[in-house]
């Protein structure tokens, strides 16, 4: 990897992004494959660890396909064909659906071996990556004159091996640095309150279930009082002699506070610790998380010459908390706004970015926040899991809409569930939302 000393002062890159995750990276790949100059920036140095639930749905091991990658993540990773469901005394197993695009399985790979793999990707492509260097600061910041990001012209850093400070430059700004976004915050991105926002914690463990062709999903889990929480946990085997062990609330104002998702994370590994083989003992560390705003809670994400990409921009899937894929696709996104932006020489075009990601994902994160508010209450939560999960059909398409796996060819029984669900977003406004769970 390259060395800030080694940039020329006067440099100008086509794009500089800040944040070499996912979204990040996948941009810087896409781009530098079309010929650009790109300037891909990341405040740790590779390997690092990175709090994740370690799952790749069928739509990441599509893009990680596109990209080249996926043989070195099957090398690395862990194979698995479906998701085994627990809720309220029953369980059902349930292979990823087939489909004309998507696979029909998944990974689970650390992001300690992942991120490094695709931004390495995008510097065999061309991509000047810088490992160690924190972007401190916009460079020339300007605001916005219609109510979108501000603009900059890159990002001031720092390096800490040498302690060396600098500014790359670029054309465009793209912020990808994930759901603490320094860059989106300096640039103008807030977070829209009343949409969802998730909290999640994992831990690896030690067990000799590690190569399960199931990942593992419990619907009902209780704070240790014995109330329904809304949220999952979760067991992923990574094939390398450790499990993913977790718990995500998914959740609109305030309707977790008060939980204790220590306390929680304690509370789950003891339920399952029997089934997995899950101690004290075999733990290989103590859990960490964080805070995940979804459904596109963020914005703006477009501005005259900077983009918002990944967990920075809220593109996190509310109906299941996964991340990993729609930074790819974002990052892909951006990739292809920036590179027609930057063939016509025409920053307007940079508008078309929030187009896209409307036609993308708009309608499908309407109804996702929907969902997520109407679970938020207990009684509705139990009343929907406690049903659904005695039958069998009907969870193999829920599965189908909560991973957004959804066929436009052969529509089925998921498909109108889904408009069923679209329909009652159009029914029922933020108000009676409001009313109908009980949030303020």
């Amino acid at each position: 990897m390259p060395e800030l000393r080694d940039l020329p002062a006067d440099q100008t890159f086509d794009v500089v992004i800040v944040g070499a995750g996912p979204s990040g990276s996948a941009c810087a790949y896409w781009l530098a494959q079309a010929g650009w100059s790109v300037a891909l920036i990341e405040k740790k140095s590779f390997p690092r660890v990175k709090t994740c639930g370690d799952g790749l749905t069928p739509r990441s091991v599509l893009q990680l396909r596109a990209m080249g990658l996926e043989e070195a993540v099957a090398a690395r990773g862990h194979r698995y064909e479906g998701l085994r469901a627990h809720g309220f005394g029953a369980r059902v197993e349930m292979r990823w659906p087939a489909h004309e695009v998507f696979p029909s399985y998944g990974y689970t790979i650390t992001r300690y071996a992942l991120d490094e793999l695709v931004a390495d990707r995008a510097a065999g492509a061309g991509a000047t990556v810088l490992t160690g260097v924190e972007a401190t600061a916009l460079a020339e910041p300007s605001e916005s004159l219609s109510g979108g990001l501000r603009s900059a012209r890159g990002v001031e850093v720092l390096e800490a091996a040498t302690g060396a400070r600098g500014v790359v430059r670029g054309r465009y700004l793209v912020a990808a640095d994930g759901q603490n976004s320094r860059v989106g915050r300096a640039l103008g991105v807030e977070r829209n309150r009343r949409w969802p926002m998730g909290m999640a914690l994992r831990g690896y463990y030690r067990s000799e279930r590690d190569r399960e062709p199931w990942i593992e999903s419990h619907l009902d889990i209780r704070d240790p009082s014995g109330k329904v929480v809304p949220g999952y946990g979760w067991v992923f085997p990574l094939g390398d002699g450790r499990v993913n062990v977790g718990v995500g609330l998914l959740s609109t104002d305030g309707a977790w506070k008060g939980v204790n998702t220590t306390k929680l994370q304690e509370y789950f590994v003891a339920q399952v610790g029997s089934a997995w083989g899950l101690s004290p003992e075999t733990s290989l560390g103590a859990p960490t998380g964080g805070r995940l705003p979804m459904g596109l809670a963020r914005g703006p994400r477009t501005g005259a010459n900077t983009l918002v990409v990944g967990d920075a921009g809220a593109a996190i899937n509310p109906f299941n908390g996964e991340g990993i894929a729609y930074g790819y696709e974002t990052g892909r996104l951006a990739a292809g706004v920036l590179g027609a932006a930057l063939a016509a020489d025409d920053p307007s075009l940079l508008a078309t970015y929030e187009q896209r990601l409307d036609a993308y994902y708009g309608d499908y994160y309407r109804v996702a926040r929907t969902f997520v508010r109407l679970i938020s209450d207990p009684t509705v939560l139990a009343a929907c899991v406690s049903v659904g999960m005695r039958i069998d059909p009907l969870m193999r398409e829920v599965l189908t809409v909560m991973a957004n796996l959804m066929s436009n060819d052969r529509p089925g029984l998921g498909e109108f569930a889904y408009r069923a669900l679209e329909r009652l977003t159009t029914l029922l406004p933020d108000r009676a939302l409001d009313a109908l769970t009980g949030s303020d």
